[in-house]
């Protein structure tokens, strides 16, 4: 499939998976958005900040070792891991200079605060942050009161963001697309989907990030872990459900809503 490329000539859009707490699903998140574009036809690679877990990666690495062992052909990103240390920042600059001839760099940082991970997010032009749907991971961008909910003042992470996005458009009068994904989604808290649905609205307003649906608790995505797969590899899923279509137009939904350059409603087959 030939995508539509972003029109900017000779520029990468650099996309950020950032949050300070584990178990989110940023990297699920992240190797789903960077199959999705690659599945679309855009030029993509990945870049993971975490050389002690690897999670990223190591799904990579896992998709290119089934899609050999089943003689399959899986869309997939480069991607290199980068340890920080001395050098660190130094190799990311030299993987942004690289990456003009790609449409998408999108880089999974770790889940805690370093100095390669506040380069990579002064970087991006769109920050994804996927937090569970709960305000004890909502505590990570605000703070509620405890007998309202209502939003009292923003989270560290709100501010760190903040700051970043100021410091970016001073550097270079880059804007940045600050996206809180809600992952793992459940119909049976309705109430409190209800209440940080709430809080999230509010908080929006004041510190200035949109929020997404984005994936829902389904067993299937720590099934897809060991063989690399994703929801968009229907020709490998020999187990195909009712489960796959409703997660796969939970993933086409949240691709549409980064509104991400040369992305279209035609990008990624049905």
């Amino acid at each position: 499939m030939n995508a539509e490329r972003p029109n900017r000539a000779g520029a990468v859009h650099v996309i950020a998976l950032g949050n300070e707490k584990g178990g989110t699903g940023k990297s699920t998140t992240a190797v789903h958005i960077g199959v999705a574009l690659a599945h679309a036809g855009f030029r993509v690679a990945m870049l993971d900040l975490d050389s002690r877990q690897r999670t990223t990666a190591r799904y990579l690495e896992n998709r290119a070792a089934y899609a050999a062992q089943k003689g399959l052909v899986l869309p997939t990103p480069d991607h290199i891991t980068i340890a920080e240390g001395p050098q660190a920042e130094a190799q990311l600059a030299l993987r942004l200079q690289q990456a003009a001839t790609i449409d998408f760099l999108i880089i999974d940082t770790p889940g805690r605060d370093s100095p390669l991970t506040r380069a990579a997010l002064a970087r991006a032009d769109t920050i994804v942050t996927p937090i569970n749907d709960s305000f004890l991971d909502f505590d990570l961008i605000g703070d509620v009161d405890p007998e309202t909910f209502a939003v009292r003042k923003p989270g560290f992470y709100s501010a760190l963001i903040w700051e970043l996005r100021q410091a970016r458009a001073r550097h270079d009068g880059g804007r940045v697309d600050w996206v809180v994904v809600r992952n793992r989604l459940s119909t049976l808290e309705a109430r409190n989907m209800k209440r940080v649905g709430a809080a999230l609205q509010a908080l929006s307003g004041r510190v200035g990030f949109r929020h997404l649906p984005g994936l829902s608790e389904r067993v299937i995505y720590r099934e897809f872990f060991p063989r690399g797969l994703t929801l968009l590899d229907r020709s490998a899923l020999e187990d195909f459900s009712i489960s796959h279509v409703g997660a796969r137009a939970e993933l086409r939904a949240l691709i549409a809503g980064l509104n991400l350059p040369g992305w279209t409603g035609q990008s990624l087959a049905a």
